[in-house]
């Protein structure tokens, strides 16, 4: 193993405990490089960098799977992580209306309805 994908392991646990051994091993007949690559990469290489905190990064993230409005799996994730990491429903809620603008009203009511799902799921964490 690389210092890259042990980094982008520890970072994606972080995230999501237990998230790069649920990815490895969904991925672990059909292509297991995808799941390697994405771990050293946006977890061990860009997720590492100064310049943003993890919560920022998130934020951005929301945001961009928000705006491209086909990625509800990953956005439901992240929308989670960053709960994880310390971001409030509110600031989440706000990343995603501020979508409606940018990406349209549809990318941002399936934001937001991915956003509630999530919400409803963990009983008021990151709740203000």
């Amino acid at each position: 193993m690389t210092n890259r994908y042990e980094s982008g392991l520890a970072k994606m646990n972080e995230l999501a405990p237990g998230a790069a051994d649920s990815m490895m091993e969904t991925f672990r007949d059909v292509c297991p490089d995808l799941a390697k690559y994405t771990i050293e990469y946006p977890f061990g290489d860009v997720l590492q960098r100064d310049g943003l905190d993890f919560r920022t990064r998130e934020l951005a993230t929301i945001a961009a799977l928000t705006a491209m409005g086909n990625c509800q799996p990953q956005l439901k994730g992240h929308i989670s992580g960053a709960l994880n990491v310390g971001c409030t429903q509110k600031e989440i809620s706000e990343v995603i209306l501020q979508m409606s603008v940018y990406a349209g009203f549809p990318a941002a009511i399936n934001g937001m309805t991915a956003a509630k799902e999530v919400f409803d799921s963990l009983d008021g964490v990151g709740a203000e």
